[in-house]
């Protein structure tokens, strides 16, 4: 008995996060027919589960310790407590405007949206509730989901993932994050901010470990100022409920106790039962294997976003969902450079990067051809009526363009754009040096580190 026909589309997507709805709106403007198929929100977890509500709970917290430290400032306020009902009705106003205004602009581009669970069952076709949408191309753009270890229950109330955390109705009077990488300092820092004793333990020898090595360094720092307690270096064992919480056990049988814990481990592909390997989808532990055109190598298959191997970064999937909306149209657009993706994590202090760590160009080009620079915030400006501290490190190949730049401090994020130009135009210093940066700002803070690698530092000297 043949299924019911949904339709034909020049494009049909599977999953409507950032890099589905990106490929659908750009193949929208290209005159392309397109059929967006989630069993979910459209926006995916960044919009509803990840990157805004997070941002939004973080920006709280910085409004709270700035009501605990105003005095500094001469503003005599009193932080008398936090209001979570208040706090999340807050983030969620956040979401649901943004949630609005993707819908109508999908609605506005006439694309298709086909609510419910989708699966491949043929190289052109996903099968949505018994009904079958076929593609002259096919985007597989299904996310990721939280990961756990083996043998570590989550149930969603002593032993959490990030999803529960940001629906949770309290502020835990002690927290441990399994877990120092993006998720696991972010969360740490919003519930210290929030007056939760916490704990991070990091199998890792350093938190943000895919940091510079010095960035890292200087989270610790802050966090050790901050009395977020950390252990690094020792891995995880167990967790037991206790009469009040749980019971972590790390190895060399060191345990914490707290009345949660936040498992922090990283996010897995969602790939499994969709039909992928089916039609001869390669996958390597669960993500879909590309070309550097995010070919699946599968009929006119593609992958982007959090399945294909890299960064699990919402606007990695995003811009390669445009990639591919273009590359179908045949515009046959640059690929992209995976260096070139700006990396932040929004803890306090933030960690803004783009391009290579010293330690990774010294291994692609060797050390004697690399030169750094670091500038300490110390001497900007705007870093000091701010009260911040930190400092931007520069990684270039002598007498060459830059290779890194990599930024520790108080919305250091808002800095990585123009750090992203600079990279991805393969910028000499003595180029940048030349810029004019408005005064005061923090802005500033790049242009001094610039002139200091070109040889002409003013306010900073080595």
């Amino acid at each position: 008995m043949s299924q019911p026909n949904g339709g034909t589309f020049d494009i049909v997507i599977l999953g409507a996060g950032s890099g589905g709805y990106a490929a659908a709106l750009r193949a929208a403007e290209l005159n392309l027919s397109v059929a967006l198929i989630d069993k979910a929100e459209l926006g995916g977890t960044c919009l509803h589960r990840g990157c805004i509500p997070t941002k939004a709970l973080l920006h709280a917290a910085e409004v709270a310790e700035q009501t605990r430290e105003s005095e500094q400032f001469g503003v005599k306020a009193e932080l008398v407590g936090i209001d979570m009902a208040g706090v999340n009705a807050y983030k969620d106003g956040v979401v649901a405007r943004l949630y609005k205004g993707l819908q109508g602009l999908l609605k506005q581009d006439k694309i298709t949206i086909v609510p419910g669970a989708g699966k491949l069952v043929a190289q052109d076709t996903v099968e949505v509730d018994g009904k079958r949408y076929t593609g002259r191309n096919v985007i597989l753009a299904t996310g990721s989901y939280s990961r756990s270890l083996p043998g570590l229950e989550v149930d969603g109330k002593r032993v959490i993932t990030s999803e529960h955390a940001l629906k949770l109705d309290r502020v835990p009077s002690s927290a441990i994050v399994l877990g120092g990488g993006v998720i696991g300092v972010e969360f740490a820092s919003v519930w210290k901010a929030f007056g939760a004793d916490v704990t991070i333990l990091e199998a890792l020898p350093r938190l943000v470990a895919a940091e510079d090595e010095e960035i890292s360094k200087a989270v610790e720092r802050a966090f050790r100022k901050r009395k977020i307690n950390f252990k690094v270096g020792k891995p995880f064992e167990k967790v037991e409920h206790t009469a009040n919480g749980v019971r972590a056990t790390i190895a060399g049988g060191e345990t914490v106790e707290a009345e949660v814990l936040l498992v922090a481990v990283g996010r897995g592909p969602t790939t499994a039962d969709l039909g992928y390997e089916q039609q001869g989808i390669t996958l390597d532990r669960g993500f879909v294997i590309t070309n550097e055109r995010l070919h699946t190598g599968v009929g006119n298959i593609y992958a982007v976003g959090d399945i294909v191997p890299g960064l699990q970064l919402a606007h990695r999937g995003f811009q390669q969902g445009i990639f591919v909306a273009e590359e179908i149209a045949g515009l046959r657009p640059a690929p992209i450079d995976e260096a070139g993706i700006p990396r932040v994590t929004y803890s306090d202090p933030e960690v803004a990067s783009m391009g290579l760590t010293e330690a990774k160009a010294k291994e692609q080009y060797g050390a004697d051809k690399i030169s750094t620079y670091n500038y300490n915030l110390g001497g900007n400006g705007k870093s000091q009526i701010l009260k911040t501290a930190g400092f931007i490190k520069l990684v270039r190949l002598n007498d060459g363009p830059v290779l890194g730049v990599h930024m520790v401090g108080a919305r250091m994020s808002e800095l990585v754009g123009e750090a992203q130009l600079i990279y991805n135009w393969e910028a000499f210093p003595e180029e940048v040096a030349q810029l004019i940066h408005a005064h005061p700002t923090q802005n500033e803070a790049l242009g001094e580190a610039f002139l200091a690698l070109a040889g002409k530092p003013l306010h900073a000297h080595s």
